[in-house]
């Protein structure tokens, strides 16, 4: 199997885009807009949020980001393409984020994903997240799910 490389990109760059492109045609084809929160590539610019691109063998496969709050960070758009799943390559973006996470001074890492997701929702879960209540400006709506991890 080949090695995946994160680098970190800014969310406006070819890759990135292209990553969250796919990634914003998936999430409209599994959730109406009133309950998808993806912070567009000029938000993610905006709000000074980390970005990663992953490659393997010098594609792009995936994606994410990491927002920071007063006393936790949160991931923002995890994404790896339809033909890279099943490699890992999930695991080593948040791995990555998580120790952007760190550097940064926070050891809580949240985020929101939706119940239509199980497979997401296993992957946090094998990383040590669990499920929580809504936080910062999110809302009970019965689509997302909110889960915590707290790095040690």
């Amino acid at each position: 199997m080949s090695r995946v490389e994160l680098r970190r990109d800014d969310a406006l760059g070819p890759a990135a885009l292209a990553m969250i492109a796919e990634s914003e045609a998936e999430l409209a084809s599994i959730y109406p807009p009133e309950v998808r929160y993806a912070f567009s590539p000029e938000q993610l610019t905006d709000a000074g949020v980390a970005f990663v691109v992953a490659y393997r063998d010098d594609v792009p496969v995936g994606c994410g980001g990491v927002a920071f709050y007063d006393g936790f960070a949160e991931l923002k758009r995890i994404f790896v393409t339809r033909a890279a799943r099943g490699a890992r390559i999930a695991g080593t973006i948040v791995d990555g984020l998580e120790g952007i996470s760190r550097e940064s001074g926070r050891d809580t890492v949240r985020l929101e994903t939706g119940e239509e997701s199980p497979e997401a929702i296993r992957l946090y879960e094998r990383l040590g997240y669990a499920r929580r209540g809504p936080f910062a400006e999110y809302e009970e709506n019965g689509s997302s799910v909110f889960m915590e991890k707290v790095l040690v």
